[in-house]
């Protein structure tokens, strides 16, 4: 099944942000499985992956009950005073009112990178805005809700299989954004569920070109304060605390690993956090990506010491193709075809050992970020 809602598409330019990101990427991959499946349209059932969902709908096909996200979820894996900034608790006094900017509008800034060094504009235009930037955060709570509801569908009696069109915002640390992403989604929908009783063992699968920095980061404090078990606690037979692995395909070199980035972190920040299983992609290694994606798994498996997980978040970031619009993922550059034969392997890998799954879109950028995953999710059978 699919899960889309148009009320979550970020649309930046109405906030002035003009990122290479366009914003009719989700509903372009749904045109696609229209045409491709013949007498499918949107809203009702498809011969697969069908039926399409919307927020409203998925919530009474769950009987609506506890699917909402609330501060606290939030706060289960980012810094309170980070939470508070964003919900405006320490703003004494309105910007309105010559108080200067909010605690939110201080993080929006920095976790779409619309300021540079120099403190002017980048990619930025606010006079070309058409809604407030402040308003952007109630779009991210959303997409946080939609990967918890993508993961919900994917656990519900029926095919075990979910593709959120949006989400994956797995640059966001503990206590800020960055990269494009204010919250962790990622990290959020994992820690409810475990929390819910939902899930014990998870992995997370991130095949976007960037490292999922925020997200490792994220379950190591996690596994630091004692909410999850290390890694070994998954291989140990009989009942286990909830676990999280991770593993991150990626871009060996470029953001957030070279020296620039880091040199750009904020005083005190904490240094990158390694994956459970980290590959990182040489430019000219293309043809190796599958191979090295079996390799992980296998780790993963290695780790779980044959210990199946209750459910896998795949990170579908489709910013690995070739023809990418953003320059920080030239570095990697796999065709169509590669692209199809990554999302195959791990989509029929999880459908063999009938593990449940719930994907998001991830990374993509440009007018063609949308047909990879329009492409997978049309030959999916």
């Amino acid at each position: 099944m699919i899960l889309y809602d148009a009320s979550h598409n970020m649309r930046f330019q109405d906030y002035g942000i003009m990122l290479p990101i366009s914003s009719s990427r989700a509903e372009r991959v749904l045109d696609h499985l229209e045409g491709h499946f013949e007498g499918g349209t949107r809203g009702h059932s498809m011969p697969y992956p069908g039926p399409v969902f919307n927020t409203a709908s998925a919530l009474f096909y769950l009987s609506g009950k506890n699917t909402g996200i609330t501060r606290k979820d939030l706060e289960t894996v980012h810094s309170q005073e980070f939470i508070a900034a964003l919900f405006g608790d320490n703003d004494p006094v309105p910007a309105a009112e010559g108080g200067g900017l909010s605690g939110l509008a201080k993080a929006l800034l920095a976790a779409y990178e619309l300021i540079d060094s120099d403190g002017k504009p980048h990619r930025y235009e606010p006079d070309r805005a058409v809604k407030p930037l402040s308003s952007l955060f109630q779009t991210v709570l959303a997409q946080v809700g939609g990967t918890y509801l993508a993961c919900r569908l994917a656990l519900d009696p029926g095919p075990g299989f979910c593709y959120y069109l949006g989400g994956g915002m797995h640059h966001a640390r503990y206590d800020s954004g960055s990269g494009f992403c204010l919250l962790n989604d990622i990290a959020v929908a994992v820690r409810k569920l475990q929390t819910e009783g939902r899930a014990g063992l998870v992995w997370i699968i991130d095949l976007d070109v960037h490292k999922g920095d925020g997200t490792a980061e994220l379950i190591h404090f996690a596994r630091w304060r004692g909410e999850l078990a290390p890694p070994s606690a998954a291989a140990m037979p009989g009942t286990m605390p909830p676990c999280v692995l991770t593993l991150s395909v990626h871009m060996a070199r470029g953001w957030p690993l070279d020296a620039e980035s880091l040199a750009a972190a904020s005083p005190g920040r904490a240094p990158l956090v390694p994956s459970d299983v980290d590959i990182g992609i040489e430019t000219g290694e293309e043809e190796e990506y599958l191979r090295l994606l079996k390799e992980g798994i296998v780790r993963l498996e290695q780790l779980s010491g044959g210990n199946s997980p209750d459910i896998v978040l795949v990170v579908d970031g489709a910013d690995v193709y070739e023809h990418d619009g953003l320059p920080s993922s030239g570095l990697l550059k796999l065709s169509l075809e590669q692209c199809l034969a990554r999302d195959n392997f791990v989509y029929r890998y999880l459908i063999d050992r009938n593990i449940r799954s719930a994907w998001i879109q991830a990374g993509g950028y440009g007018d063609r970020a949308w047909e990879p995953c329009a492409y997978f999710l049309g030959g999916i059978r």
